[in-house]
């Protein structure tokens, strides 16, 4: 596989960012991955300022813009972590946060402070044990959801070991991962690697992450076709994200390939308070009027769920069903899938 672009200087030299650019972003790449595969490189329109793409993978200096509501952990993993790796935030499923590495680093990440070289890493073996006891000891546990990081980008053999150990438990059904790769990497998915998918006996789930319609490229397609015709079922999710998807017509656009894929669309999230990420933030407001002019253009089978992560770990709740006020200061008040009401800025 050819290598990744992981510096500005290597950005530079594919053309992919001015050498008057590139000096600015010195901090940025001193406190934030950089890694952008060939595949996604040879999306990237160098000479569009606007391109939506470039948006997403390329370091900008409003990285560095960190506004008083954004969290480290935007979204309260932390508190709901029992043993380390594992995050147990709903009753029947965890989180297991496998590896924190991916093979593209999104600017907009919500794991930003946690992801990378510089971050936590692959989980130790003694880690991995201890979660999968964790796992084996709590028998309302029916679904495990494999992240980090990007968990496709683990070896077919760690891939395999992982799915042997959560073969096991009997009372685990399903496990999800939660993948770029597809769109990023579709190399990676191969006969091995399927092979290491299927070996656990239980079903599988690949919840594809893309944003925009182009990167549903014809290799991505064929990775995807792979994944679907070895027996893993699949669906989307997707952020968002100003200056890359606040358009009901590209939204439309990008569903709609996710159905022709055989994806079921599923998640769209409100981008989460990640540090420095407040330039491709959107209000709920605008957010809600981009998913309504988005339900007026497509089939109800193109359509996903517009979802809120409240920050400070109190779940998910989708902003079209769920109660959501707007105080007169500009905030709102939001009630969780418990009745708890929490008030939100952004």
């Amino acid at each position: 596989m050819a290598a990744a672009l992981t510096t500005v200087d290597a950005l530079v030299d594919a053309g992919l960012i001015s050498h008057g650019k590139a000096a600015a972003l010195g901090d940025v790449a001193a406190r934030y991955a950089i890694s952008v595969t060939p595949a996604i490189a040879a999306l990237i329109d160098a000479n569009d300022p606007d391109d939506p793409i470039a948006r997403q993978y390329l370091p900008d200096v409003a990285e560095l813009i960190r506004l008083p509501e954004e969290r480290d952990d935007p979204i309260g993993d932390g508190p709901h972590s029992p043993v380390p790796g594992v995050v147990h935030r709903y009753p029947d499923r965890v989180l297991l946060k496998a590896v924190h590495v991916c093979p593209v680093y999104c600017r907009f990440c919500f794991r930003r402070e946690m992801v990378g070289p510089g971050g936590e890493g692959t989980m130790s073996g003694e880690d991995l044990s201890r979660a999968m006891a964790y796992i084996a000891g709590h028998p309302e546990i029916w679904e495990v959801i494999v992240t980090g990081g990007d968990p496709l980008i683990l070896s077919p053999r760690r891939l395999g070991e992982l799915m042997a150990a959560l073969g096991t438990i009997e009372h685990l059904k399903v496990i999800r991962f939660h993948s770029r790769v597809p769109v990023t990497d579709p190399e990676r998915i191969t006969d091995r690697l399927l092979e290491a998918l299927r070996s656990s006996g239980k079903t599988v789930y690949v919840a594809l992450h893309a944003n925009h319609p182009r990167e549903l490229t014809a290799d991505a397609r064929a990775a995807v076709d792979r994944l679907i015709e070895g027996g893993v079922g699949m669906v989307s999710q997707s952020v968002l994200l100003r200056g890359v998807n606040d358009d009901p017509d590209v939204l439309a656009a990008l569903m709609r390939g996710f159905v022709e894929m055989r994806v079921k669309p599923y998640y769209l999230h409100h981008p989460d308070l990640a540090p420095g990420t407040s330039h491709f933030r959107l209000s709920i407001e605008e957010g809600r009027a981009i998913v309504s002019a988005l339900r007026a253009k497509v089939s109800g089978l193109c359509m996903p769920h517009y979802m809120l992560d409240i920050p400070g770990g109190h779940g998910k709740v989708p902003l079209t069903e769920s109660p959501v006020s707007e105080t007169a200061d500009g905030c709102y008040v939001i009630e969780d899938r418990l009745g708890r009401t929490h008030a939100y800025s952004d």
